[in-house]
């Protein structure tokens, strides 16, 4: 029995008396606390941002800065230590790290749907199988070797389950985090995986609590029996008594209405309960949580309101303490010589093989093209916070010393680490999709279905977006308007955003919101708006990174078969009229979506169309200017404002600039102008006196607006403005600053009216108008007309056998 040291510290008060009490507040348990929370946080979201270009998930970051923070590193300095992680403070830290970690595992219950693993397809149980098997029995083989050379002392038994148990595990959530980082989600690869991790997942728990029931002080058979039958017996006790409870709770909160408080109360009550009661039978307190949240039904708002209310502070507060607690056990100069160094190569090339052998030959055997399978296989070798529980209980229960822990730590950090950079140069499936005609607003046949798909990313943009497509519908003269409202929503590391991207479309484009337990709730007005109108408004949304949901945007325009694709500007006006940032990933994304668009893109920099509200059909009444000096893109805002002109309550007036004979509309500049494709390029501007093909087109189209405008004077008026000088330009535009809506196009033949614009994607006449000095109460939309002759790198590849997918799905998502 172990005698009591008199020289241990004595506990730690919770509160000191401040720094004017001449009392160190570092040497107080709840002081010292937050600034450890504050240290870590800030260590591990730099680390974190440092991550971001190599398409990282969060946890890498969070292991990496445990390990840093621990002795490996900068932990090397005992004065460090001793100010910031004393030995005194850890009992509290790990305590309320282990209190993050229960929630955390209460939320990957929350995520695991016990139906959809009954459904799980022979193939994914096969795979899901052989993802354990192999590296399991590589791990029995890994741990001999451990044994003979560096971890002499332990019990056999427990030391090969735990080893088996640690090489064999693949990481649900983080797999799920990088399925849907690189848009895989609901590829076939995608589902395969996902299923054969939550396979893997539930095979994962069953085995630890073997390991942790065979690693007790009291090694009898008999007891570790007895734990095992206890964890089955409270296994049913939670299917037959706590899921009932739960599910009289969840059908009391209906769609719509707030979730109760006290039943916030008992659920989270109820998982701390099911932990002691885990703990107390000798598994470990995860358990109790991880069951917890595997009983509670995910129909209906409860699972999510549940999820809203934990993840924030147990994902950015609570749970990275978990990492650094573990890198503060971790030594990584342990590992010395060349014997540690050949087991940690012995046990990195034993996880991956196992693993990525198993997966692959199993797959290969379900007929999994080569490729695919050899995709699964670096999926499935992901590691990641489980990995990390498996490895810390073992340490705890001396099943593994300093350097088999730090060895295993730099294992599942290696295997995480490769699987991103592995899968994105093995595996990119290539999109295609069926050819189409109309990609453009200026058509030979205006009388066909005009198609817009419109994005959005907060509420601010959707009046302004409603009365922009109210006022393009027209009288319904020609062919039917239908709109498709993408709402544009970043993703996060929330547990919440990968179950929203694991309802995804199973052709895994952005998803339809046909269910209103979607909990987005920004499409509702579009919803309201296509039922009150004669419009046809499809609301949809893609969660993505801002980094490259251009690709989002892009396939789903290809695939909805659109003519124009309608971005929201990356400014917004203040309410003193300046234009202020909204960031810079949304500025990014324009430009990504400018290079690659399948089709027209209209950028809207919204100043209040119609006011804050949705204006009625009856009550419409705008001015709407189109300014046109020739070139593709303004006959595209031409032919719009064409459209535009049909509404009964808006009228388009079109000013076309022309210079004296022998001028252009360059100003005797040369124009360089940024291309869709970010190459720069001199703009070519006729004088008149040679032949252009961009010239003729403009006449020929010119023509026929004239035509129309003189059948329909009421809504379509012209005007020729003579302009010899860029001044000339300013003061026909400021003219018209108090218009409604202005249409320009992005590159029209002219000189740049702004030279200090930062919006070099506006082009030379929409930088101007998008200034502060220009207006503060005209829109604007910016337009460029798809070009096939620039479509050299498509995002979608068009194959003319390519079976054309329905606007809506089979089955409702």
């Amino acid at each position: 029995m172990e005698t009591h040291n008199s020289t241990c510290p004595p506990p730690m008060k919770a509160t000191s008396n401040g720094a004017f009490q001449h009392e160190n507040p570092m040497d107080y348990a709840l002081p010292l606390l937050i600034v450890q929370i504050c240290l870590v946080v800030a260590f591990t979201r730099f680390l974190a941002f440092l991550c971001r270009p190599l398409r990282q998930p969060r946890v890498i970051a969070e292991v990496i800065g445990g390990i840093l923070l621990g002795p490996s590193a900068i932990g090397r300095s005992q004065k460090f230590l001793d100010t910031f992680f004393p030995k005194k403070s850890l009992t509290v830290l790990d305590t309320l790290a282990n209190v993050g970690l229960l929630f955390f595992l209460f939320l990957v219950g929350l995520e695991l749907d016990m139906r959809s693993i009954r459904r799980t397809g022979y193939k994914a149980l096969c795979i899901a199988l052989a993802g354990i098997t192999f590296p399991f029995v590589l791990g029995i083989g890994t741990s001999f070797a451990l044994r003979a050379t560096i971890s002499k002392d332990v019990d056999p038994g427990s030391f090969l389950v735990f080893m088996g148990v640690s090489l064999s595990i693949t990481a649900f959530p983080v797999l799920a985090r990088i399925l849907a980082e690189l848009k895989l989600l609901t590829t076939d690869v995608g589902r395969i995986a996902m299923s054969a991790a939550a396979v893997n997942d539930v095979a994962a728990w069953i085995l630890l609590a073997l390991a942790i029931a065979l690693s007790g002080n009291n090694t009898s058979p008999l007891i570790s029996l007895w734990v095992l039958l206890c964890g089955a017996g409270f296994i049913l006790f939670a299917i037959f008594a706590i899921k009932p409870l739960l599910s009289l709770m969840a059908k009391h909160s209906p769609e719509g209405e707030p979730v109760r408080e006290i039943y916030i109360c008992i659920t989270l009550t109820v998982v701390l309960a099911c932990s002691f009661v885990t703990d107390t039978i000798g598994i470990h307190a995860l358990f109790g949580a991880f069951v917890a949240g595997i009983v509670v039904p995910k129909d209906g708002p409860f699972a999510g309101v549940l999820t809203e209310k934990i993840e924030d502070l147990v994902m950015s507060l609570l749970l990275p303490l978990y990492f650094v607690s573990s890198g503060l056990k971790t030594n990584v100069a342990t590992i010395s010589g060349a014997t540690s160094w050949g087991l940690l190569f012995l046990v990195v090339f034993t996880a991956c093989f196992g693993k990525i052998l198993g997966t692959f030959t199993v797959s290969m055997l379900c007929k999994v093209p080569f490729r695919e399978a050899l995709t699964l296989g670096f999926l499935m070798n992901t590691k990641g916070l489980v990995e990390l529980i498996v490895l810390n209980i073992g340490k705890d229960r001396k099943v593994l010393n300093d350097q088999v822990f730090a060895i295993c730590v730099l294992m599942a950090l290696v295997t995480t680490f490769m699987t991103t950079p592995i899968v994105m140069a093995v595996y990119k499936p290539a999109r295609r999709g069926s050819p189409y005609k109309h990609k453009t607003v200026q058509r030979k046949d205006p009388d066909t279905e005009f198609r817009v798909l419109a994005c959005f990313h907060s509420t601010r943009n959707i009046p302004t977006l409603i009365n922009l497509i109210e006022s393009s519908r027209g009288t319904r003269k020609r062919g039917k308007l239908c709109i498709y409202a993408m709402h544009l929503m970043e993703l996060s590391e929330r547990p919440s955003a990968i179950t929203m991207v694991h309802k995804a479309r199973n052709n895994g484009m952005p998803f339809w919101n046909k269910r209103q337990d979607n909990e987005d709730q920004m499409v509702i007005a579009f919803q309201a708006y296509g039922h009150l109108s004669s419009v046809n408004v499809r609301p949809m949304t893609a969660i993505s990174s801002f980094t490259n949901i251009h690709e989002d945007i892009c396939s789903s325009a290809h695939q909805k078969r659109v003519a124009m694709i309608i971005l929201p500007f990356h400014k917004h006006q203040r309410l003193d009229g300046t234009m202020e940032s909204l960031g810079n990933s949304i500025h990014t994304m324009i430009g990504l979506v400018l290079s690659h668009a399948p089709c027209s893109v209209g950028i809207l920099i919204d100043r209040g169309l119609g006011g804050t509200s949705q204006v009625h059909a009856s009550d419409v009444s705008y001015n709407v200017v189109v300014v046109f000096f020739g070139g593709c893109d303004d006959r595209e805002a031409l032919a719009y404002g064409m459209r535009m002109a049909e509404h009964p309550g808006i009228l388009v007036t079109v000013i076309k600039f022309v210079t004296p004979p022998g001028k252009t509309t360059a100003f005797g500049a040369k124009l360089v102008g940024v291309s869709a494709n970010e190459d720069r390029k001199v703009i070519k501007v006729t004088d008149g006196t040679t032949k252009d093909e961009d010239k003729e087109e403009d006449d020929q189209f010119w023509s026929e607006f004239l035509s129309v405008c003189y059948k329909s004077e009421d809504s379509m008026v012209y005007e020729e403005r003579l302009v010899e000088s860029k001044e000339d330009v300013v003061t026909a535009l400021r003219e018209k600053n108090k218009s409604n809506l202005i249409l320009v196009g992005r590159m029209p033949p002219v000189a740049p009216l702004d030279v200090r614009s930062d919006c070099p994607e506006l082009g030379p006449i929409g930088s101007y108008l998008a200034s502060s000095e220009f207006s503060t109460s005209a829109s604007v939309m910016v337009f460029q007309q798809y070009n096939p002759k620039t479509d050299v790198h498509p995002l979608v590849m068009e194959v003319s056998d390519f079976p054309i997918i329905p606007d809506t799905p089979k089955h409702p998502v």
